[in-house]
Formats: structure tokens, C-alpha cells, sequence
């Protein structure tokens, strides 16, 4: 691999708007034509040089993990309306059970309403097969990278008392199969939960990761 993958990514207000350029770019060509599509090809899509995407990402295994890790997150910061999930006020919330457990729901609404989400998870688990490297570069990339307003979130928790987390990783994970992973198994067969089935699945995971990781005193409402 280039000694371009261990220097610095280009920072700054400028270098930051092309860098989503080419993620916007790459999400694109990858949604459509797959992951053998060339960096020839996402560059200028994006409007920039091949330097500019290799500067930024280093190989095209980074550039894909970007744009996979950005999407799985994304149904958290839908924005800013009374339906998008409120991870980040839940560290103030009074009763922390009830907030989460909203939090929960709205997320859980928006993973199901995301179709191009969904579509890009298709897509990583078709061409792991045939890109083993990308698998490494997930592996590499750990799950805060991956999840950084559910790693965020659960952090602040934790510094501020609400919960008790000893291993963030391991934490990111059991959330997203509590709340996520469900969605993606039946998805594999070209389905989804019924509604009130995946209202089970909300409830009892919150309570069960609640049930793990909230204080001793106070477990349903820190």
C-alpha cells in the first residue's frame, strides 16, 4: 500500500467541504455500480483531483468505510424535528428509562424508513465476499469509529454517572443489537418485523441494556 495512507488528512473549513464532496460522491458510484468502481471515477463525480481523494482516505477500502460508517449512523442526526432521536439530551433527561426508551423508538423508526441505508448494508455484505480488505479496514476501524453519536452519547452518559460502562466497545455493539441488528436479519430475507413485534424489540432491549449498564440504585429512573 502508498505511504499516502500514513500521512495526515487535509484539515480545515475547505479541506472538510471536499471530503464530503467525495464521500457524497463515493456513496453515490458504490450504491450503483458497486465497490469495484474506480477512484478515477469517484473523483470526478466529486469534483476534485484523484490526489484530493487518495490525500484524504489513503485507498478506496477507507474511502468505503467512511461512507458505510457515516450512513449507519445517520438515521441518528435526521435532524433537528420532534422525530428524530434525542441521544444527546438523554444525559440531562430526568427519568432516563423514558427518554431512552423514546430515543429508542425514534431510531428504530428511521433505520426502518431509510431505504438507502438499508441498501448499503446490502451492498457491504455482497462484497465482503469478493473484498476481503474491507472487512479489515471495518475491523480496523472499531465500532466508536463506526458509531460515533451512539458512542458519543454513551460516553457522556457515563461521565456524568448515568451509566456504568465499563468497555464503550462492547457497549456501542450490544445497543445496536438490541435495537438495529434485528431490522438487518430480516432484511436479509427481503422482510421486516411487524409493528408490533419491533415495538417488543424496543422495549425489551432498552430494558435489558438499562438493565446492564444503569447504576445499581436507581436502575429505572436515573
Amino acid at each position: 500500500m502508498s505511504d499516502r495512507t500514513t500521512k495526515p488528512a487535509p484539515t480545515g473549513p475547505r479541506a472538510a467541504r471536499k471530503r464530503e464532496a467525495i464521500v457524497r460522491a463515493a456513496r453515490a458510484l458504490f450504491l450503483r455500480e458497486g465497490f469495484g468502481v474506480g477512484m478515477d471515477a469517484i473523483a470526478t463525480e466529486a469534483g476534485v483531483s484523484k490526489v484530493t481523494v487518495y490525500n484524504h482516505f489513503g485507498a478506496k477500502e477507507a474511502l468505503f468505510t467512511a461512507v458505510v460508517a457515516g450512513a449507519l449512523d445517520e438515521p441518528l442526526l435526521a435532524g433537528s424535528d420532534d422525530t428524530a432521536p434525542d441521544l444527546a439530551g438523554l444525559v440531562d433527561a430526568e427519568d432516563l428509562h423514558s427518554a431512552f426508551l423514546a430515543a429508542a423508538r425514534a431510531w428504530v423508526r428511521a433505520v426502518r424508513a431509510n431505504d438507502e441505508v438499508r441498501a448499503l448494508r446490502a451492498l457491504v455484505a455482497a462484497e465482503i465476499h469478493r473484498f476481503p480488505e474491507l472487512g479489515r479496514a471495518w475491523r480496523e476501524h472499531g465500532p466508536a469509529g463506526h458509531h460515533p453519536a451512539v458512542a458519543d452519547a454513551l460516553r457522556a452518559l457515563a461521565d456524568r454517572g448515568r451509566l456504568e460502562i465499563p468497555d464503550l466497545e462492547v457497549a456501542v455493539i450490544q445497543l445496536y443489537s438490541l435495537l438495529v441488528f434485528p431490522h438487518m436479519v430480516f432484511d436479509q430475507y427481503g422482510t421486516e418485523p411487524p409493528d408490533d413485534l419491533t415495538e417488543r424489540l424496543v422495549t425489551g432491549g432498552v430494558d435489558m441494556f438499562l438493565g446492564r449498564y444503569a447504576p445499581a440504585v436507581g436502575r429505572r429512573d436515573s
